[in-house]
């Protein structure tokens, strides 16, 4: 631990019996146990902090928590819990990363998301690419959501580093029929542009149990508007006759340089269609969910905007050009518009029943396809007046993942008191980029490459973990994980224009196996205090774009590296958990080292084009502390209240591919992060709601050179504050109206976080 730590612990400690008074409410991890509150049934296992099998912290979230969310896409729900970021830009963002505790959000194959056992995480990219899939899972069909924070089950692999978000939604148990539409509104004002974005989610599901068979069919339309996400500025060049112009915004770069910003990447426009099939079976012991997403998803960002007139009025989209004496170019592909198009297809099936009184099976197989993933995109703007119609068009084929897992519990293995959990896990990976030129880039021609590259990779893994009840005040939970990984089949372009044929490289193979031990001890001295101490190994190993990636596209080159090792993990965590009759007090106090991470290194070339590859850090480490507090029935029993706050310490120890970097702060980790969450229920029908999220500044550049605050590429911290009020009419009929950030703050990681926007939610249930 740093310096710090000790000061930051004994004052979370000394907060630990803060609140202690009234009737018991709630119990430590978030589960609703009032009275008269409609039973959810759900096929997840719920976990317990004081079980012996319990490892790793855990965050619970159930429907009564999400009531201070203005909730729009799943991500929303979770995104208030202790030490995560979810980058999402907008609402119906398809690149929404999310980072926990020591790993930021752009190292998103360090996170897992499963719903339903489904899952949702995406390890075939990395950095904006990566994001989970949230979208396959409408938020309105969530029952439960937790938070297990790392590596430290060994029902988890190195993916587990940061940690897993487990979603489970509800099944039917009867007839029911449910309606909920929502708009949103945002003003935002930022560089040359100033304008209102606007969008709409429409929601419908049908449930209903026949017997032992229970349906649910689910229809889920969103479409939203975006405020620009990137802003252009022009580097200086020496050339004669540059175009006189005006226009162009006068500012700083993120590391603080004076620029001149020409244009911006004007309006997004989004549309999701998911469609949903849900069928749940139970038969003697045994119960069977089938689960089938299917995703439409298509994005037009057409509405690039340039600041700069000529003499004569007239916008100017490219060339060289001259204001205020300063000479500088125009990239015409920085101005070029795109469309996207996406369909995606995941069928999940889970089973699972007792084998006998003491022991239970349970299975799991997921396969997930993108149907189709294409970008199109334009060489020029087509207002340029030198526009044509050539460009670039970027298309996936055969990319996605089979998994398959199987588990045994069994209880009272020779001794009382213990539990033995085992299981196996298999997981393939594929993913395949071609890069074309078009002669005609809106109809999707696909004339010749311009890049290649792809590849697979494969995972065995077989764990054991068993959990005993030494006694009413210890207990033991001790596991190991076994993986063997390999990757196959890499390939990436490295044409030779004098030979006819698209030349391919194969990238060599690799095969690699790790075993990762657990150990967790926990005492508990009374019903109300929990003390447990965790410490884990764990293995992340490369995923197929980290390994094979290499494309040269308008503004970005990326090099492969097939030859990258494993991310080796050494995780602790020290618990101090107290139960109040209002709920629970939590400290926990964690340590991370990790060798060899993968992180994506890049250089900016002159005219704002990057070259990138994925270069091994040899250590980086971590330390923070986390201070929770989730107190319920305050003010008459009125007044909920879930409480957060992280410190965070991450810097590079060693680096020898740049020696330079060592003893820099890790990117995209703020020092400090809170969120606030108070729920008052005013009347039995009118619910008010707020939430505050707070965030430190960071850094972007592994050199922590981007010091300067409220600009594009900047890493800001933020205050954001929400608000969120529910009332429920007769027959099944409820109002709502909400904004989040209230103050219209304007910070940036890296894009635009969004301005005020305010939301309007009308939902009817049968």
């Amino acid at each position: 631990m740093t310096k710090y730590a000790p000061l930051l612990s004994a004052a979370a400690f000394a907060a630990l019996g803060f609140f202690d008074s009234g009737a018991l409410a709630q119990e430590s991890e978030g589960e609703a146990v009032e009275e008269g509150v409609e039973e959810v049934v759900v096929w997840g296992d719920a976990h317990g902090s004081r079980e012996a099998g319990y490892a790793s912290p855990i965050s619970v979230l159930t429907q009564e928590d999400f009531a201070a969310i203005n909730v729009a896409t799943t991500e929303d729900v979770v995104k208030y819990e202790p030490s995560i970021v979810i980058r999402r830009r907008f609402i119906g963002d398809s690149n929404g990363t999310m980072g926990i505790r020591g790993s930021n959000m752009f190292q998103t194959s360090r996170s897992m998301v499963f719903a339903d056992g489904v899952p949702l995480h995406y390890l075939l990219q990395s950095r904006w690419s990566g994001a989970p899939r949230w979208t396959m899972v409408s938020a309105s069909e969530i029952a439960r959501a937790e938070v297990i924070y790392g590596p430290f089950s060994a029902e988890y692999g190195g993916n587990a580093m940061g940690g897993v978000v487990v979603i489970e939604s509800a099944i039917p148990q009867k007839r029911e029929f449910h309606f909920d539409s929502s708009l949103y509104n945002q003003d935002f004002a930022a560089y040359g542009f100033d304008d209102t974005v606007s969008g709409y989610k429409t929601f419908l599901s049908y449930g209903d149990k026949l017997g032992d068979l229970s349906l649910y069919l689910s229809y889920n339309h969103l479409e939203n508007a975006a405020q620009p996400q990137s802003y252009f500025y022009g580097a200086g060049v020496s050339s004669s006759g540059p175009v006189p112009v005006t226009g162009a915004v006068t500012g700083k770069d993120s590391r603080g340089n004076p620029q001149l910003w020409f244009g911006d990447s004007g309006v997004e426009d989004t549309a999701t269609d998911n469609y949903k099939v849900k069928l749940a079976y139970n038969f003697d012991d045994w119960s069977a969910l089938l689960n089938v997403a299917y995703e439409d998803r298509g994005t037009v960002a057409d509405a690039r905007n340039s600041y700069l007139r000529d003499s004569n009025g007239n916008r100017v989209w490219s060339g060289t050009v001259e204001q205020g004496g300063q000479v500088f170019a125009v990239p015409a592909s920085r101005m070029g518009v795109s469309e996207l198009e996406r369909d995606s297809l995941s069928v999940g099936l889970r089973l699972r029943g007792d084998l006998s009184e003491r022991s239970r099976l349970e299975f799991n197989i997921n396969e997930f396809q993108v149907l189709r993933d294409e970008t199109r995109s334009s060489g020029r703007n087509p207002r340029d007046p030198a526009y044509t119609p050539d460009g670039q068009v970027n298309d996936y084929g055969d990319t996605g993942w089979q998994t398959a897992d199987a588990k045994l519990t069994v209880d009272g293995v020779l001794l009382p008191g213990v539990t033995l959990v085992s299981g196996l896990r298999y997981e393939a990976y594929e993913l395949n980029l071609d890069v074309y030129r078009s002669s005609h880039w809106r109809a999707g021609s696909q004339d010749s490459y311009s890049s290649r590259s792809g590849g697979e990779t494969g995972l065995a893994a077989a764990f054991v973990q068993a959990g005993w009840d030494i006694n009413e005040q210890w207990n033991l939970t001790a596991g190991l994980r076994y993986e063997d990984w390999q990757s196959d089949k890499g390939y990436y372009s490295d044409d030779d224009p004098a030979t006819p044929a698209f030349d391919i490289v194969q990238a060599p193979s690799q095969s690699r196996s790790e075993a990762s031990p657990k150990l967790s001890i926990g005492y508990l001295p009374s019903r109300d205090w929990n003390f447990r101490y965790s410490i884990a190994r764990a293995y992340r190993f490369p995923i197929v774009e980290e390994l094979f990636s290499q494309y040269q596209a308008y503004n970005s080159i990326n090099e492969a590296n097939p030859d990258l090792l494993p991310e080796d993990g050494l995780h602790q965590n020290l618990m101090v958990e107290r139960l109040t009759e209002r709920g629970s007090v939590r400290v926990n106090l964690f340590t991370e080292t990790i060798d060899n991470g993968i992180e994506s290194q890049s250089t900016v070339l002159p005219g704002g084009a990057s070259i990138r590859t994925f270069i091994p850090v040899d250590e980086v480490e971590t330390d923070g502390i986390e201070f929770i507090a989730n107190v319920y029935g305050f003010a008459d029993g009125k007044l909920d209240m879930r409480f957060n706050l992280a410190w965070t310490d991450s810097v590079t120890v060693r680096n020898a591919a740049d020696p330079t970097l060592e003893g820099m702060r890790s990117v995209r980790m703020p020092e400090w992060r809170g969120n606030l969450m108070l729920d008052y229920q005013l009347r039995d029908n009118w619910d008010l709601g707020a939430n505050l999220q707070y965030a430190s500044d960071s850094f972007g550049r592994t050199d922590n050179t981007d010091t300067e605050d409220n600009v594009y590429g900047a890493q800001d911290g933020y205050t954001r504050l929400g608000l969120k009020s529910t009332y429920d009419l007769e027959n099944g009929i409820a109002l709502g109206l909400g904004v989040d950030n209230l103050t219209d703050e304007i910070a940036y990681v890296a894009h635009p976080w969004p301005g005020r926007t305010w939301y309007f939610n009308l939902s009817y249930d049968y």
